[in-house]
């Protein structure tokens, strides 16, 4: 909600004043580092909520290219290379769920996701794979928004050479590749 404020706050006084163009980003990046603070907690949203976001993101997007407010924004945000309002939400889970198996995230996380090859069962076939343990819930509306139940469905639905990335910069890097086509197909 406050990023929604601070959009029609910067836009009111955008077009009273001529301001230099630093001063108007700093504006529009104060409003989407808002948008994505803890925005791994809102996995699992019903569409409507993601279509709230959203229209926070599209304000800003055409705020940045001086569109009218009924401008189509879709091209505006390929240019900006922004991904949308469910895709960051994905972002920041499947970075989190990387740090976690990769030992780069607090305790606290770190035990809620396994991989599958660390099963002492017996050897499968998905052993050799990236794949994590999903735990069962009994409440889908609560525990299957879980981090440790939506980040394990997200990063198994991820492709291998996505997960496969070593270091945390490769894997941000080919993660946003393929959210982005995911959302802009060419």
């Amino acid at each position: 909600m406050q990023a929604c404020m601070h959009t029609h706050t910067v836009i009111s006084f955008w077009k009273c004043c001529n301001h230099p163009l630093h001063q108007q980003l700093d504006h529009i990046i104060t409003i989407v580092t808002k948008l994505d603070y803890g925005n791994a907690t809102l996995a699992g949203l019903p569409a409507y909520q993601y279509r709230r976001l959203q229209s926070v993101l599209n304000a800003s997007a055409r705020l940045i290219y001086r569109r009218r407010r009924f401008d189509h924004v879709s091209s505006l945000l390929r240019e900006l290379h922004w991904l949308t309002s469910a895709e960051r939400v994905a972002y920041k889970l499947a970075v989190t769920v990387y740090r976690c198996l990769h030992g780069l995230a607090p305790s606290y996380f770190t035990h809620s996701v396994r991989r599958v090859a660390e099963l002492d069962r017996c050897r499968l076939r998905s052993s050799s794979s990236d794949d994590v343990i999903i735990p069962t819930t009994r409440l889908v509306t609560v525990g299957d928004r879980a981090f440790a139940v939506a980040g394990s469905r997200l990063w198994n639905s991820l492709p291998p050479d996505v997960t496969s990335a070593q270091t945390l910069p490769v894997f941000c890097n080919r993660l946003k590749t393929h959210l982005f086509t995911n959302c802009f197909p060419s």
